[in-house]
């Protein structure tokens, strides 16, 4: 390694342990560390720019703009009572529903705009009941990740991979649907004996809960019935923007436009309640990270997760499904990936055949992002939102639970690769 390779990767280290140390805001940590990045010449300012993804913080910052709109209404705590009626005001039953809710959401829409729309839900039954909201929490950071690998559109790796190996939705809906639905199944279990059997709620609580009336919190009707029509648009816009030729932030930012317009919904207001310090906190990671990329450290660990099985290719497949998941718990998954295509693209050109190493990458990136706190962008906002309403998720707290479930969950992803691309 030269200069510039330990100089980007010790920075990045850096930055990881203050991040996880929380002895300072992470989105003043990833500033000072972009800051470094540039006044140290490894990246010059316009190309740090263009390793800045504009389409993520686009999807970011346009869906937490239409979500601050929608929450006028009063659908959140709408929905929030409908969900306690149906559970019976469970707490468990509550959990259950909101991580499959979260799942099948994060299949068709972007994870940040799902939990953008859960959050406020979970934070509102959870101030109902009287429960403490970081499990919900956790459990659906967990649910996103898992639910955004099923899809083609789900995941920026998805859309990057199906672009790259000219894969279409029904190929992700009939390779990574049905290891997302096992890997489901397990984790509710999990999170039963993690979470579940432990959950009480006072009786009284729980009651006064049953006889809430959902309409009664209806703030206004005309911006509810708005809303209602313009999150079916957004699902759908999200589901075609690829066969549109739109970017997934044309999509976000022309719905917060065209939500503001139509609703005459206070700008100011709206703006207020934007997630800044996350957006912050993303455009200086991907400068730090884009560093690595720019002086060889991504290409480098890419090629080392390759070239350590020999060529054989059910060992890379292996290889890969987990070195992905890990690197994706405390990397962007995107730029790996980027960096990944090129190379898997150059083995398919050697002759080799790479079908199964498409999914690993799949599978391996997406999963992995529940590893850390830091691993995806559901992550950050969910926590975000957490934080900005009195309860903090800490880097550890997230860590000692999300790392083994996601081990375990690219263990049960690896174990499914291996019965659908077994050996020759």
């Amino acid at each position: 390694m030269d200069v510039s390779q330990i100089t980007s990767l010790a920075i990045f280290l850096i930055a990881l342990a203050v991040i996880i140390s929380e002895k300072v805001h992470r989105a003043v940590v990833a500033l000072v560390g972009a800051a470094l990045i540039m006044m140290l010449g490894l990246v010059p300012f316009d190309e740090a720019l263009v390793h800045i993804d504009f389409n993520t913080l686009g999807v970011l910052f346009g869906m937490m703009l239409f979500i601050s709109v929608v929450k006028m209404s009063g659908l959140f705590e709408y929905l929030a009572v409908t969900c306690a009626h149906i559970a019976k005001g469970q707490p468990w039953m509550i959990m259950m529903l909101f991580v499959l809710l979260t799942a099948v959401l994060s299949a068709f829409l972007d994870n940040v705009t799902t939990v953008l729309l859960v959050g406020p839900m979970t934070l509102n039954i959870c101030k109902m009941l009287k429960v403490n909201p970081v499990p919900y929490f956790i459990t659906e950071i967990m649910a996103s990740n898992i639910g955004g690998t099923a899809t083609l559109i789900g995941d920026p790796p998805n859309i990057m991979i199906g672009s790259a190996a000219g894969y279409t939705f029904a190929d992700f809906i009939a390779i990574d649907a049905p290891a997302v639905v096992i890997i489901l199944a397990v984790i509710l279990v999990l999170f039963y004996f993690l979470y579940g059997r432990k959950m009480t709620v006072d009786a009284r609580d729980v009651n006064e809960v049953l006889q809430l009336r959902a309409t009664d919190y209806i703030k206004d009707k005309s911006l509810m019935a708005i809303s209602v029509g313009m999150i079916a648009l957004v699902v759908v816009g999200f589901m075609l923007h690829g066969a549109l030729g739109w970017e997934s932030c044309v999509i976000a930012l022309g719905a917060a436009g065209l939500i503001l317009l139509i609703s005459r919904a206070p700008i100011d207001e709206a703006l207020a309640n934007v997630e800044w310090t996350t957006l912050l906190f993303f455009a200086g990671l991907f400068i730090i990270v884009g560093a690595m990329t720019a002086t060889g450290v991504i290409d480098m660990l890419a090629k080392w997760l390759v070239s350590v099985t020999g060529g054989d290719v059910f060992l890379t497949m292996l290889v890969l499904v987990f070195g992905s998941a890990v690197v994706s718990a405390f990397l962007d998954n995107i730029p790996f990936v980027a960096t990944m295509i090129p190379i898997l693209a150059s083995m398919q050109a050697a002759g080799m055949d790479v079908t199964p190493l498409w999914w690993a990458v799949s599978l391996g990136a997406c999963l992995g992002g529940n590893g850390s706190l830091i691993g995806a962008s559901a992550n950050v906002v969910l926590s975000d939102i957490s934080r900005k309403n009195g309860y903090t998720i800490t880097f550890a707290q997230y860590f000692k639970v999300g790392f083994p479930i996601m081990l375990l969950t690219v263990v049960i992803a690896a174990i499914y690769l291996v019965f659908r691309f077994p050996p020759a």
